[in-house]
């Protein structure tokens, strides 16, 4: 279990939005925008591709985490990947566990785990982020409404963790919450 834990962690924490960006020769994006190293912030540097390639690879580290742990042990294995490679990502231990706010691990270890809940996700991301041109209210909303996804489906054990895994998420994103009931929180397509 605990090299399960281990290897979803070190998964997690592979920095794909920081090493893209350098390989690309653009700025550090621990220095702009949020400061962190996600999808969103990659794209605060112009580059959209660089953006949806570091979208893809934060999310394939998730469900690569559960993979490797339900091949090694089956569903609760998978699980416990899963928590390691979000915790990876929103703390890695190469970057003074400073990251990103896991929303695209989060999606990639729902993939591993419940696909169907993941396409649900991201239906749900769709609908607000098109009703409110907010994309942090939309990852939030997908994020709270995973659990009943999980338990409508029959997955109880993947609905307690992605609980967890979701308020996580939610916590890492204080400031856009900060943001969003003060009425300053960027829409999509609008700069700054």
């Amino acid at each position: 279990m605990l090299l399960i834990f281990i290897a979803g962690y070190l998964l997690g924490s592979i920095p794909f939005g920081l090493l893209l960006t350098k390989l690309a020769g653009g700025p550090d994006i621990r220095t702009i925008g949020s400061g962190n190293i996600g999808a969103t912030n990659v794209l605060r540097t112009g580059n959209k591709k660089l953006a949806a390639a570091t979208l893809l690879l934060d999310g394939l580290k998730g469900t690569a985490a559960a993979l490797v742990g339900y091949w090694w042990g089956g569903p609760q294995l998978a699980l416990l990947g899963c928590l390691g490679a979000l915790l990876g990502h929103c703390f890695p231990v190469w970057l003074g566990f400073k990251g990103g706010k896991g929303v695209a691990t989060f999606i990639g270890c729902l993939f591993g785990v419940a696909w169907k809940a993941a396409l649900a996700f991201i239906a749900i991301w769709l609908a607000v982020a098109w009703l409110s041109r907010y994309s942090s209210l939309a990852a939030l909303a997908a994020t709270i409404v995973t659990p009943l996804m999980l338990w409508m489906l029959g997955a109880g054990a993947a609905a307690q963790l992605f609980a967890m895994m979701g308020l996580l998420v939610v916590i890492m994103h204080h400031e856009n919450i900060s943001r969003l009931i003060a009425g300053t929180e960027s829409k999509i397509g609008k700069k700054g």
